[in-house]
């Protein structure tokens, strides 16, 4: 944690200011201490760089360990193909140049595949997820100065409303419990007039017919590491028939009759060809069939439904779009009773009020 990051955090439960207490510093950064309310009510521990403001477990294990073990593979710098940049430039259609210099809020950032893009565009990022994949996005990004990792709640954000230009969660609100109530923590985050952008599966019926909603049922009870090792023998296995049936007529089609996820097939024809080798290629190959089969929630949505969403939370320039997934995007206004209540909270943070 840097110290910069204090003035823009909040108790998520009281969302009292929070005062640094017992720090202990390692290379200019904040390595452990506590987060403490104003009030002392409530304090929230500072380990290994990253303050935690959620339970040691929850539903969101499986994505931890997860994110760990493929800590990598989707990093653009490690793959050496730009997947996730052409992926998140697509779906938030921001110009590089408007996010240097600007604090920028990742919600559900994974092991930090699309923090990776946002931090060479210059922007100031904080990484937020649920899970423990935030030590897998400290590890993989702590050698950028703008980095700010969080383990936090998206149902009990621990930051200053109003706090952020740009919002952006890609690939993650269908994974939560209640989706309608996670985007609805967003919009109050954005500063008047900045800019929002989410994406989702599709809810379609088409996408009803993938093997991953007949299997999940099985597979998403089964301990994460024993459905792993299951899946570490069939991937391999699959993947090149997959591939096969990809280049026959209709195959795009006939190949979603085999429960294994082929997601270069997806990126290159949503984004451009890439030359992957057979191995990386199965390795994103069984990341994404994993990410596929262990969720213990994957609720996908239709454009109608995210339309109505944004309308409701007073979002301008709405976009509704497949841009790869489905993809929402448009502008906070300044009006509405979330913007008054976030300009008000922002305006205390700099005159140290509350």
């Amino acid at each position: 944690m840097q110290d910069e990051l204090i003035h823009l955090l909040r108790c998520p439960r009281t969302r009292e200011r929070l005062e640094l207490k017992e720090p202990e510093c390692q290379d200019g950064r904040i390595r452990s201490g506590w987060l403490v309310a104003e009030s002392g009510r409530t304090k929230y521990p500072i380990k290994d760089f990253v303050p935690r403001f959620v339970p040691l477990s929850n539903y969101a294990d499986t994505f931890g360990m997860q994110w760990n073990r493929f800590r990598q593979t989707q990093l653009d710098s490690c793959s050496g193909y730009p997947i996730s940049a052409n992926r998140f430039w697509k779906a938030t259609a921001w110009e590089p140049r408007e996010l240097a210099g600007k604090w920028v809020l990742d919600v559900g950032c994974g092991a930090g595949r699309f923090a990776e893009v946002a931090l060479r565009a210059g922007a100031q990022v904080v990484a937020l997820d649920y899970s423990k994949a935030v030590d897998a996005c400290y590890e993989n990004l702590k050698h950028h100065r703008c980095i700010h990792v969080v383990q936090g709640d998206v149902y009990a954000l621990p930051f200053v409303n109003g706090a952020f230009p740009f919002v952006y969660s890609l690939g993650v609100l269908q994974h939560t419990p209640d989706v309608a109530r996670a985007f609805s923590a967003l919009p109050p985050m954005v500063q008047a007039n900045g800019k929002l952008c989410i994406d989702f599966y599709e809810r379609s019926w088409k996408s009803r017919l993938l093997p991953k909603y007949w299997l999940r049922p099985i597979t998403k009870r089964l301990p994460p590491q024993q459905l792993l090792r299951a899946l570490q023998v069939v991937v391999p296995r699959l993947l090149p028939l997959s591939q096969w049936i990809g280049r026959v007529p209709n195959g795009h089609v006939l190949k979603r009759i085999l429960p294994v996820a082929d997601p270069i097939y997806f990126y290159e024809k949503a984004y451009g060809k890439t030359q992957m080798t057979f191995e990386l290629r199965a390795l994103w190959s069984l990341l994404d069939t994993f990410d596929w089969l262990s969720p213990k929630y994957d609720n996908p949505q239709t454009p109608a439904t995210i339309r109505q969403w944004m309308v409701a939370a007073h979002i301008q320039s709405i976009e509704v779009l497949k841009a790869g997934h489905l993809v929402a995007r448009g502008v906070v206004g300044s009006g509405g009773a979330h913007a008054e209540r976030a300009t008000a909270e922002l305006a205390a943070t700099m005159t140290g009020g509350e």
